[in-house]
């Protein structure tokens, strides 16, 4: 944590200031986990302004910045900026309201910039995870893994999507997860169409696909898989969408290494995808990275320029959705190593019928 400040404070200029104030970085930035607070970080200082409700524990475990209770946010960061002439304050451009910029805007005495300076920087550091996030981020995945294999034998027909959602949920808590990493998908027969539609009292039926996709979250960092099950029988033309998908993930982590450019991933699982005559059937990216954020950048998508390196993690889910009919989605977290990647998901993917 004392390092990721230095990183921050290493970008400024003596009269320059960053303001951070989204969950996620300020997790990222102080190791502590609260619904709010703010971090301000000035060349020589690192703030964390958090009210009396955390105060007492952020006192307690966070030391690599200075604790203040907040009790009047910009009076106190005014003095800040009178006492060390800041005449800059940069901000997380991706998360602040138009309301929120103009507050601090019309309340600092210092030029508040749109610029996404800071947001840029943040966003790249957060890419490459340490080892140490690694993991976590491992931990929450076999946390995962175990809740997969735990609720596949208790699928039977006549259940709920809800029913399988909050079997899985209650498991993966029991196994010791922080949390759920996002809100479960857990779809069936026409549902399964649907990439992210919600559980819902709809009874599983034989000849079912059902998707799940689920996570969890440990000290902060999640996990992100999905798995497709069939109840019973399957017929020849959802075996062809299942294996086109399985196949898809398959060809685009052949070039999945570090130096491979984001978007010539997606685009690898993309192709095989229309060339089995599925073209228009797979709409999203095949995946996004991962960490304190369940989407985190960077993306395997059809823009995303960046170049993988050594340490980032991020999903592989192709998937192909017949309107109406079922979908189909696999998704693997990937690790970038030196060498190409490690595959962090151990749940089985061949179709599995039930």
């Amino acid at each position: 944590m004392y390092n990721r400040i230095n990183n921050i404070s290493d970008k400024l200029d003596i009269n320059e200031a960053f303001l951070i104030t989204s969950s996620s970085a300020r997790y990222y930035l102080t190791g502590f986990n609260s619904s709010a607070g703010i971090v301000l970080v000035t060349k020589s200082l690192a703030t964390f302004f958090i009210d009396f409700r955390y105060f007492e524990k952020a006192q307690k475990s966070v030391k690599h910045l200075k604790v203040e209770l907040l009790h009047n946010a910009y009076l106190q960061m005014n003095e800040i900026i009178s006492a060390q002439n800041i005449k800059a304050v940069y901000l997380e451009t991706s998360s602040i309201t138009l309301d929120e910029y103009f507050a601090y805007k019309n309340n600092l005495n210092a030029g508040v910039s749109s610029d996404s300076r800071l947001n840029d920087y943040l966003t790249e550091l957060r890419q490459i995870k340490t080892l140490r996030e690694i993991d976590f981020i491992k931990s929450a995945q076999l946390i995962t893994d175990e809740t997969f294999s735990y609720i596949l034998p208790r699928i039977k027909k006549g259940m709920t999507e809800r029913q399988i959602m909050l079997d899985m949920e209650f498991y993966l808590r029991k196994l010791g997860s922080d949390g759920v990493a996002f809100d479960f998908i857990v779809v069936s027969g026409k549902n399964s169409s649907l990439p992210h539609g919600t559980p819902t009292d709809k009874k599983i039926e034989n000849g079912d696909f059902i998707t799940m996709d689920f996570g969890a979250r440990i000290d902060g960092y999640c996990s992100d898989m999905t798995r497709t099950v069939a109840l019973g029988t399957v017929s020849d033309e959802q075996r062809l969408v299942y294996n086109t998908v399985l196949n898809a993930q398959t060809e685009s982590m052949k070039i999945i290494k570090a130096g491979t450019v984001c978007k010539t991933v997606d685009k690898a699982a993309r192709d095989y995808i229309n060339s089995q005559g599925f073209e228009g059937c797979f709409g999203h990216g095949l995946g996004h990275g991962i960490g304190i954020d369940v989407h985190e950048s960077p993306s395997f998508n059809t823009r995303c320029e960046t170049v993988l390196k050594e340490g980032m993690v991020l999903s592989v889910e192709p998937g192909i959705y017949r309107e109406n009919k079922f979908g189909v989605r696999i998704e693997d977290l990937v690790y970038i190593t030196k060498d190409g990647f490690e595959n962090i998901t151990k749940s089985p993917k061949e179709l599995i019928i039930l």
